[in-house]
């Protein structure tokens, strides 16, 4: 059975409407929305940091509304070690392979943050139960590359993987760059060149049509894997730059400073669009997503292009409380950009026809330390003490603040999870947040004017799982995505 599956998934990832091969995803961005309705994700699920002494493991999940398992985890793959810390994940193809027949989106890569190793997951033999391929050993890694603390994986249309690196193995941020895997997932060594590696490494976009690759700069794995101290910004253990290097060589060709307007900024994207020279990144700490542009003079540039505003607040532990934004995306038509405030505890929709002008169209409150029932409370220029509505659904109670989200083919559909990473959730929601396990929500999108709204009918509990409850981070469809696939 599980062989006929194979077959017919295989010649479904290579037909095109056309009914001519092809290889991964779709010809453009606009041909990919009116692909099919996603009915799986798969999310990396944690328990390292949990307290329970079990492996982290890949969940698939029903989200098809006509299935009877619809909500539902139908599948885990434990991982063969406990201490991981699943994280971010990619394909070893996707759009960018789309001219390559004989390319097909098969395997998920699963980097480990904390372990290093890289776990590579078939997800074509069965797609409901994926089945694990291969490990890459961090001893290998280290030993060829001199790399550490994995991160973001992004499929290369010449067949390679490339995996930015936070670190090395005893988590000195200056041990970072960026890991090559090639077809058979075998370390060939680093994509970068020699000399040309910088202090901070995080997230990374490219954009082939304009040789342009542009990464992020989280922190010192030493210093952000033990939890978050404000002190070590102070240090110099976190970064505020933007990398710009010259695709596919590996030159670094120059660095943005986003001084105090761009402190830790994260997940980094390009438009869509392949012919489009702006993007976006999400400064955590600040609360600014920031816009990244290039000039007359063939240079790259950089504004502040929405500014969350710090709430002061009270019975916390700093007199204002800053949104922290975490994961952001913007929809493939590169009409709108949604991001997620993970301590405020906001979902925002912006229109950016014009980038350069964005326009909140949608904002939903879905957690966050400020909802009503908690101890914290915000504080209004009147000197009234406020919080917000949070809904709950099917009786459950919002746990945490929204933190990855992902958004569906057409986007009519925004998926999110509440877990950053697991010590600065024990950290920032404390052991309920932990101990009563994570969960995934559907937010329904208002497409044409805007706005957004919690839809009733998924909740998918991560509280109630079979080993105890778990804290649900990144998720991907089968068929690609949004935030996985590069059009070239």
């Amino acid at each position: 059975m599980a062989g006929a599956v194979e077959v017919e998934q295989v010649a479904v990832a290579k037909a095109s409407c056309c009914g001519v091969l092809t290889g991964p995803g779709y010809a453009s961005p606009l041909d990919a929305m009116a692909g099919p309705r996603e009915a799986l994700i798969y999310v990396t699920c944690i328990y390292n940091g949990t307290g329970i002494e079990k492996p982290d493991y890949l969940a698939t999940v029903d989200v098809d509304p006509s299935s009877p398992t619809y909500s539902k985890v139908i599948h885990r793959l434990p991982m063969p070690y406990v201490g991981d810390e699943l994280h971010h994940s990619g394909w070893n193809s996707c759009s960018s392979c789309h001219g390559d027949s004989t390319a097909v989106r098969r395997f998920l890569i699963l980097p480990s943050l904390l372990s290093s190793r890289v776990y590579v997951i078939d997800t074509v033999k069965d797609p409901k139960a994926p089945s694990l391929h291969k490990v890459v050993e961090p001893a290998d890694i280290a030993q060829k590359t001199g790399l550490a603390y994995p991160h973001t994986s992004h499929c290369l249309a010449s067949g390679d993987i490339m995996i930015s690196c936070l670190g090395d193995k005893d988590g000195n941020a200056k041990g970072n760059g960026f890991l090559l895997l090639d077809s058979d997932f075998n370390v060939k060594g680093r994509w970068e060149k020699p000399g040309n590696s910088p202090l901070f490494g995080y997230d990374f976009w490219y954009q082939p049509r304009h040789k342009t690759m542009i990464s992020s700069s989280w922190g010192a794995p030493a210093a952000f894997s033990k939890g978050f101290n404000l002190q070590h910004v102070s240090d110099g253990l976190y970064g505020r730059h933007l990398y710009v290097y010259s695709w596919p060589d590996g030159e670094l060709k120059q660095t943005l400073d986003l001084g105090t307007t761009g402190l830790l900024p994260l997940e980094t994207r390009f438009l869509h669009d392949p012919s489009k020279t702006t993007g976006f990144v999400g400064a955590a700490l600040s609360s600014n997503m920031i816009r990244f542009f290039k000039t007359e003079d063939g240079s790259w540039n950089h504004e502040v292009a929405i500014s969350v505003t710090p709430l002061k607040v009270r019975n916390w532990i700093l007199p204002e409380m800053p949104g922290l934004i975490t994961d952001f995306l913007i929809s493939l038509d590169d009409r709108y950009l949604y991001f997620v405030n993970w301590l405020h505890g906001d979902v925002r929709q912006y229109n950016i026809e014009d980038p350069s002008k964005p326009v909140l169209v949608g904002q939903v409150w879905v957690g966050g330390l400020l909802q009503k029932g908690s101890d914290v409370v915000y504080v209004g220029e009147d000197g009234k003490e406020s919080q917000f509505e949070v809904p709950e659904v099917q009786g459950n109670r919002l746990r945490g603040g929204p933190q990855m989200i992902q958004l569906s083919l057409d986007g009519k559909r925004l998926y999110a999870t509440n877990s950053l990473f697991s010590a600065w959730d024990h950290q920032f929601y404390g052991p309920d947040m932990v101990h009563k396990g994570s969960h995934i929500l559907q937010i329904d999108v208002d497409t044409e004017q805007g706005g957004l709204a919690v839809n009733p009918n998924l909740f998918v509990d991560f509280g109630l799982e079979p080993e105890g409850p778990a804290l649900a981070h990144e998720m991907r469809y089968p068929g690609g995505d949004c935030t996985s696939d590069i059009w070239i």
